[in-house]
């Protein structure tokens, strides 16, 4: 059994705004690195922000490293002029960034256009949709399948709060939430959890991470180095997770059926594939 897996358990904004940050960034321990142009940029700095994203993939070798960090940029929504700004600076890039973060989509038809785009330029860009809105939520499972370049949903719990007009806390979100994580699975592309604001309280981040994991998330965003490490641990693979799941993988390939019992209980073969994706994490992460 070998199969692909990135592992996708934290990600961390660097600013656009300060290029130097994302040197940093890649070395906080984060799975994901993403350049931030959208909403941690205010209106006035926008056009140098995007000039300096190009700067930072301004090679081949700044979008093919092999340190296992994934590089992504968040642009702007694409109905927005400033989002149309970013897509057309990517499109015409030399060396565009290995993926995307797409905010506030509404509908599958917004994913498919930067798709098809994206084919008809022959550009290799990966794409992660965040689900942020009422429409988005919708739609959530059509925008899974919306492009084979999808490599996860994210839950932006700040906005789709204010626009099913809830209060931002678990409870009222838990829904919202389950929809995502329900549309990526079915797609089989990872879902990521909100960020946890309070950058004191590593209780509740503890909490809250491991709330979304048992929900089936695969990873939650950081809006600070020192959440990483939190993160990053809840969403790995125990040594004893990996073990119990390696055991599984054997048994059924010991016995060629669609059941096995191992330590005792029924376990039946859909459950392979999640045992196979928990060895290949525990495997990219403890290399």
């Amino acid at each position: 059994m070998s199969i692909s897996v990135q592992p996708r358990r934290s990600f961390i904004f660097s600013p656009g705004t300060d290029p130097s940050m994302f040197t940093k960034a890649l070395a906080s321990g984060a799975d994901i690195v993403c350049v931030e142009l959208e909403d941690g940029v205010a209106p006035h700095d926008k056009d140098a922000a995007r000039a300096n994203m190009l700067k930072i993939f301004a090679d081949e070798e700044s979008t093919t490293t092999g340190d296992g960090v994934e590089r992504i940029v968040r642009v702007n929504e694409l109905g927005s002029a400033f989002g149309q700004a970013d897509m057309d600076a990517i499109y015409e890039a030399a060396y565009p960034p290995p993926a995307l973060m797409l905010p506030k989509v509404n509908n599958p038809e917004e994913v498919r256009g930067v798709s098809d785009k994206l084919d008809k330029l022959g550009l290799p860009v990966r794409l992660q949709i965040i689900i942020e809105t009422n429409h988005g939520l919708e739609a959530a499972y059509e925008i899974a399948h919306a492009s084979n370049r999808i490599d996860s949903l994210l839950f932006g719990g700040v906005d789709l709060a204010a626009d099913l007009r809830c209060e931002y806390a678990w409870e009222p979100l838990l829904y919202a939430r389950a929809r995502v994580v329900h549309a990526a699975a079915a797609a089989g592309i990872d879902a990521i959890d909100v960020p946890w604001l309070d950058l004191r309280d590593f209780d509740g981040l503890r909490q809250e991470a491991q709330a979304s994991a048992r929900l089936g998330f695969t990873g939650k965003g950081a809006i600070h180095p020192n959440q990483i490490e939190i993160i990053n641990e809840i969403f790995s693979p125990s040594p004893e997770e990996a073990c119990h799941a390696r055991k599984i993988i054997a048994a059924f390939a010991e016995a060629n059926t669609g059941l096995v019992v191992v330590d005792g209980k029924l376990i039946e073969r859909p459950v392979l594939r999640t045992m196979e994706r928990i060895v290949a994490i525990a495997n990219r992460t403890t290399s």
